[in-house]
Formats: C-alpha cells, sequence, structure tokens
C-alpha cells in the first residue's frame, strides 16, 4: 500500500547573528562609510554591543574571518589594511537593487518598448489588412481564414485573396542611453540630512537593473560639483561629497558628450540634485555664487537645457529639495528642455527613477 511518511518539522531558520544577518548589515553600512571597510566593521562592533547581534557560537571576529574566506574582504599583509573587493561591490549594487527596485528576472535584450509600429520585436493587440513589406510571420493565419470564408463564402473551392489576410501588429524594443548625473556639493550632506547615501543606492540600483534587464543599453555616471567628471561602476561605492558649489552646467556638458558619442537613437539624461546651480568655470577660474539664484549661472544652465532640446536629449530632473524658489528654477529648466521633473523624497527617489526609466516610450526607432 503506497502512502505518505510524515516526520517532525524542523525549520531551517539561520540563528541570530549568523553570516548572513551580519553580511547585510555590513553591506548597509558601507554605503555610509563610502567603502571604508574598517570603519563599516567598527560601527558593525557598536551595534553588536548595543543590540547583541552576535551570539556565542558566532561572534564578530567568525564574521570577519568568512569575510575573508569568501572573498569580500582583502587584507593588505604589510599593513593589516582591509579593504572591500570587487564581490562586496557587487553585493551592494545587488542590495540596493533588491531594496529599491524589488527583485527583478533576466529579461531579453533591448526591451523599451516605442510607438512605432510595423515590422518590430513584439506582438501587440492591433490588427490590420496585409500590407506590402510585412513579414509573413506577422500573418495571423485563423483570423485570416476566416476573413476568406466571410468575404468569399464557403461553398465550392476555398479561395484566398490579399485583401483577406490580417496582421498583427508588432512594436519594436528600443535601446536607450542614459547618463545618470549626481550632485556631490556640500549642499547634499547639510542641514543634518544625508542626501548622498540615498543618491548612491539608487544609482547602484540603475546600473544593476541595466546589467540584468536591459543588458543592451548603456550607462554613464557622472558627477558634478565645482566640476564634472566621468566615475564608473566600482567608483559607486566609495562616492562621497566635497567642499564643492553646484556647476549644473558643466555636469550636462559633460553629459551631452558622452551621449554624442553613442549610436543608439534614444538618449537621455537623470539628474539627481538638492539645490541651485551656483557655479561656472571661466577658463581656469571658478565663477561662484552661493546667494539666491544668480542670474549669469542661471542663464548659462538654461541654455545648456535647451541646447539638449535640440539634440533631442530630453533631461529629468529628481529634485530631493522642497525649497519653493528652488522648485521654480527646476520647473523653468524643465520647461525650456522640454523634459521631465520629480520633486521626490529621498524615501521614492528610487520608485521615481525606475518608473521613468523603465517606461521609457519617448521617440520612435528610425
Amino acid at each position: 500500500m503506497r502512502g505518505f511518511g510524515f516526520s517532525q518539522f524542523k525549520p531551517n531558520q539561520t540563528p541570530k547573528g549568523g553570516f548572513e544577518e551580519l553580511l547585510k548589515l555590513f553591506l548597509e553600512l558601507l554605503n555610509y562609510t563610502a567603502g571604508d571597510a574598517a570603519e563599516a566593521l567598527s560601527w558593525l562592533n557598536e551595534l553588536d554591543k548595543q543590540y547583541n547581534i552576535t551570539n556565542d557560537e558566532y561572534g564578530m571576529g567568525d564574521f570577519i574571518d568568512e569575510l575573508k574566506q569568501k572573498g569580500y574582504l582583502d587584507e593588505d599583509k604589510q599593513s593589516g589594511e582591509m579593504n572591500i573587493t570587487a564581490k562586496t561591490e557587487q553585493s551592494i549594487r545587488t542590495s540596493a537593487l533588491e531594496e529599491i527596485f524589488g527583485k527583478l528576472k533576466k529579461s531579453g535584450k533591448g526591451n523599451h518598448r516605442s510607438p512605432q509600429s510595423g515590422q518590430g520585436d513584439e506582438k501587440n493587440a492591433e490588427r490590420r489588412e496585409f500590407e506590402f513589406g510585412d513579414s509573413l510571420d506577422q500573418i495571423d493565419m485563423t483570423q485570416s481564414i476566416q476573413n476568406a470564408q466571410v468575404n468569399h463564402g464557403i461553398g465550392g473551392d476555398f479561395m484566398m485573396t490579399e485583401k483577406d489576410l490580417e496582421v498583427e501588429e508588432m512594436d519594436y524594443k528600443t535601446l536607450t542611453s542614459t547618463v545618470l548625473m549626481i550632485d556631490i556639493s556640500h549642499s547634499m550632506i547639510l542641514y543634518g540630512e544625508d542626501r548622498i547615501t540615498p543618491a548612491k543606492k539608487v544609482a547602484m540600483a540603475l546600473a544593476e537593473l541595466i546589467r540584468t534587464k536591459y543588458p543592451k543599453d548603456t550607462l554613464d555616471i557622472v558627477v558634478f560639483g565645482n566640476d564634472a567628471w566621468p566615475i564608473t561602476l566600482q567608483d559607486l561605492p566609495y562616492l562621497q561629497v566635497g567642499p564643492y558649489h553646484t556647476n549644473t552646467y558643466a555636469g550636462l556638458e559633460l553629459a551631452t558628450d558622452m551621449l554624442r558619442r553613442r549610436k543608439t537613437h534614444n538618449k537621455q539624461i537623470f539628474m539627481i540634485t538638492d539645490g541651485k546651480p551656483t557655479c561656472l568655470k571661466e577658463g581656469t577660474k571658478y565663477y561662484k555664487n552661493s546667494i539666491g539664484l544668480d542670474r549669469k549661472v542661471v542663464n548659462k544652465t538654461l541654455n545648456m537645457a535647451a541646447q539638449c532640446k535640440r539634440l533631442k536629449i530630453p533631461i529629468t530632473t529628481f529634485m530631493i529639495a522642497k525649497d519653493p524658489y528652488l522648485q521654480q528654477f527646476v520647473r523653468k529648466f524643465t520647461e525650456t528642455n522640454g523634459g521631465k521633473a520629480f520633486y521626490s523624497s529621498l524615501n521614492n527617489l528610487g520608485e521615481y527613477i525606475f518608473e521613468d526609466y523603465a517606461r521609457n516610450r519617448r521617440k520612435n526607432v528610425r
């Protein structure tokens, strides 16, 4: 006689203070310490003292040893200094992706749909008559046979003409080149609010999203303070603000130059900032004014926004400050470029960026 045997259920739970639990905390702390492993471990040790994260079977020393064994930490044998590895950098990006965008599965390449129909990549719900140039695999044979029967009757010899053929519309999947601009001016940590860490985490999440879900898309990252310069994915965990003003013009100029070299038709700039432009570079000198909205700085920045519009590069600004006069500037900037603006809190910054990126349908494939 066949049947089922039952045994006592023993839940497989990770004990409090185990490696996986501590690793999650360690990766989160690395975002706040700009990738400084020693400082992150010091903070983790303080949290352990306060909240008793570890236990008698698994202590902080065991955790550090396991980090080294599993390739998360690399210790300099001469100085004893501990540094995070490429594996840790990857884990930080993956953790940011899961936190901000949720767990996303891999899919095919070039997954941004455009409004253009025709000989595309993915069927949609629309139907129309066959036209010269349509691919044979677009023909809906079932509906076409039904049309022939309706148009010519079902008696006698079966007949089908070109007018009976019905095809399924296709959506193109487009490729997108994005430049993400991150403000690293001093105001990103002023007034008791850490704005750079959420911005950095969103950048890492977006980079990991593109790498896994849209592998043929490109993402370049530009940071801007007094000047602007590109950084790599590997640089993101170590990103910090500096004693800088905000040279938005330089950031846009660099982002535009980078997009000009991309061969994709869909190009866009995402800009995360909390403030107004306050700086320009004139030759070897800097023109700076943090008081109010300086007309000279603002007008040159608006001219750059207009130039991006002429180049068909929309700018989406994610404004993480609530000052009315700053929001007024962003509205003017957005109107000049024809882009978008989101006035978001730090908590929903990632949600806004994900929605705007994933629903990119602004341009047709040529």
